[in-house]
């Protein structure tokens, strides 16, 4: 549903959304998020971002833009190691807003592999004042 979601259809269904917001209860973080947020992609920019916002809604909670990527990189499935990919995403990313909400946050992304990109993000928001991040994947390549 994911790749689809992303690949074909340029848009993830309802069903997705239902299943997220059903895993998040169940899974009850704590100190539970009290914002949203998402990793940015130059290559699909609305793709996660509406999902985000979608999903925040259905959570009850806000959704802030916080992040945004500064240049196109490679996708992280096309390198070679886990030192490329840390080197591939340092810098690719920068927060958005000066001020970040200071709670736990939920990051979102579409499909992970290295989890690099999810190291890189959640570092960035909490140097910039966020509180606890808390990573959510629609889909794990499992691999790093």
């Amino acid at each position: 549903m994911v790749r689809q979601g992303k690949y074909r259809d340029k848009e993830f269904p309802d069903e997705l959304l239902d299943a997220c917001a059903s895993l998040f209860s169940r899974w009850g973080p704590q100190p539970a998020p009290t914002w949203v947020t998402c990793i940015p992609s130059l290559r699909n920019p609305d793709l996660v971002p509406d999902f985000t916002r979608r999903l925040a809604d259905r959570l009850g909670l806000p959704f802030v833009a916080a992040l945004r990527e500064l240049d196109l990189r490679p996708e992280q499935k096309s390198m070679a190691n886990s030192t490329h990919q840390a080197l591939n995403r340092d810098g690719s990313f920068a927060v958005h807003r000066i001020r970040l909400p200071s709670d736990p946050v939920l990051l979102v992304d579409d499909i992970v592999g290295s989890r690099w990109t999810f190291a890189v993000a959640a570092w960035l928001l909490r140097r910039h004042g966020s509180g606890q991040v808390w990573p959510l994947a629609l889909e794990s390549l499992g691999r790093g």
